[in-house]
């Protein structure tokens, strides 16, 4: 345990490509970190000598009244550590934060089954890098201006914030699991990076080298598959610390954040969280059905198996093939932020049942989109390993409008906004845009949010900041300042995913 602190930070995610397909696992996901992260930082409780307390304190000082405490005690008959919210205590004591809570109660409850049962105190800092929530009073072009600091205070109450869907519960939930890991935990079990970005943008394998292992799609094309299997107790194939302690972490982290949201998801934005950009193929439900709650007779030990992927019947198939993700020399990911909603929930529910009532037309429109997908991925990474001075785009523009094409034709026949008109109309003036290769809107689609592959230069931005600052979208009378204002976002893509940070940088909200 570091007496100083420890800090660590997740990204966040965007699925480029595969919504919907990424729920199963007959198809993949094209998911991207981004450079936006969620920061945790843990450091002891002090307490007067000779007085032993069983509390935590989760603070997030961007946001007013955002104090969190909580006791905790060992269950009996192996049941893991059980926390409770003490509510006369906390200044949020109205709102729980359910991704906080369980993210403690299982990390905490993986921690005692390596180390003594008696946890000390702490209190952690949580951080958000500033584009994870909209700022409405904020004018659009000084979002991403160079020079703004890394972390504002959004002068609101969590609870009021408006997230920009660049997946901050999966990366709280990582940064929190790690940061709990690596405070406690002794370094052989779990060691995170402090490698640059850009020296791991840089290299064609992961700071994680788990087992590899190779396959060949219809074009015979060879992609490195990381396995996140945990190595057998005898040492056969053993990872060094740092791999073995990412595929817990990964493990961890899935268990708490599929618990904190009352079902097992597709995990892409856990595993971009942990292993940052990637080409993601979901892991089967089964491996997390029969853990159970946190403070159940077994718990804990259910959950030793999950994360060290010890139970033979239950065992992680999750793939992520990092190598066979890269951006070129020369582009960058680009997010914009809309200032509409989508209830993502409810449109994921309407698209299952489209496909029980017609599983022959989305089984083959699902096969051609795959197919564009990987495609798309495929061309990206050709495309940055080519040495050409002046490259050309023309192919990747015409998969990424390939791929709009087939999601439209998907938010008709489903009657789910995928790429409804509003976004559609969007996205069609951008890729016009000189120095714009195309974009799409990610994931689950909707209203919310577009991203842009564009050409990495100052004046391409200058112009996509002067025409979203513009931009609205009337659905009577075609465009206008109305709904649907938009920004761009400062961030980019990332290909590094959890790592250690240093402490210095956040001294001043600590």
């Amino acid at each position: 345990m570091n007496p100083s602190g420890t800090a660590v930070s997740a990204p966040g995610k965007v699925l480029l490509a595969g919504g919907y397909l990424v729920l199963d696992r007959e198809y993949t996901g094209l998911v991207f970190g981004l450079s936006a992260r969620i920061h945790a930082h843990v450091k002891p409780l002090p307490t007067s000598s000779g007085v032993t307390i069983s509390e935590i304190i989760v603070r997030s000082p961007q946001f007013i009244d955002a104090e969190w405490r909580y006791g905790y005690r060992l269950a009996d008959n192996n049941g893991g550590i059980e926390v409770t919210q003490l509510e006369d205590l906390s200044t949020s004591s109205l709102s729980r934060n359910p991704f906080v809570e369980t993210a403690l109660g299982y990390a905490l409850s993986y921690i005692t089954t390596i180390i003594s049962p008696n946890i000390e105190p702490s209190v952690i800092t949580i951080l958000a890098d500033r584009d994870y929530y909209s700022q409405p009073d904020q004018p659009p072009q000084q979002t991403s201006a160079p020079g703004q600091p890394q972390f504002i205070d959004f002068q609101v109450p969590l609870h009021e914030a408006h997230k920009t869907g660049l997946g901050s519960s999966a990366a709280l939930v990582t940064a929190l699991c790690a940061s709990l890991l690596t405070h406690y935990l002794p370094d052989d079990v779990v060691t995170l990076s402090m490698a640059s970005a850009k020296a791991f943008a840089n290299s064609s394998e992961s700071v994680v080298r788990p087992k590899r292992s190779f396959e060949s799609d219809k074009k015979n094309d060879k992609k490195a598959r990381l396995s996140l299997e945990s190595k057998a107790s005898d040492g056969s194939n053993r990872q060094s610390p740092t791999d073995s302690g990412k595929a817990r972490l990964h493990n961890l982290a899935q268990a708490a954040h599929c618990a904190a949201q009352g079902k097992v998801g597709s995990g892409f934005d856990v595993a971009a969280a942990v292993y940052g950009s990637c080409i993601y193929k979901r892991f089967s439900p089964s491996v997390l059905e029969e853990l159970g709650l946190v403070g159940s007779p077994g718990f804990a030990r259910r959950l030793k198996n999950v994360v060290e992927d010890t139970n033979p019947a239950k065992r992680w198939d999750v793939q992520i093939f990092k190598s066979a993700v890269s951006v070129p020399r020369g582009l960058r990911l680009v997010m914009c932020d809309v200032d509409c909603g989508s209830q993502t929930v409810g449109m994921v529910k309407q698209m299952l049942a489209w496909r029980r009532r017609k599983p022959a037309y989305v089984n083959n429109l699902w096969a051609h989109l795959q197919r564009r997908n990987e495609e798309f991925g495929s061309t990206l990474t050709k495309l940055a390993r080519s040495h050409y001075p002046n490259q050309n785009y023309e192919t990747l523009a015409y998969i990424i409008s390939a791929i709009r094409s087939l999601v439209r034709e998907m938010t008709a026949m489903s009657g789910v906004p995928v790429e409804p008109p509003a976004q559609a109309l969007l996205l069609s003036y951008c890729s016009s845009l000189t120095g714009v290769v195309g974009g799409v809107v990610p994931g689950a689609g909707g209203y919310d949010a577009i991203a842009l592959l564009v050409e990495d230069r100052d004046d391409v931005m200058r112009r996509l900041h002067e025409v979203l600052s513009r931009w609205g979208y009337d659905p009577d009378g075609g465009e206008g300042p109305t709904t649907g204002r938009a920004r761009v976002l400062g961030v980019r893509e990332e290909m590094e995913g959890v790592k250690a940070e240093s402490s210095h940088q956040y001294s001043a909200w600590l």
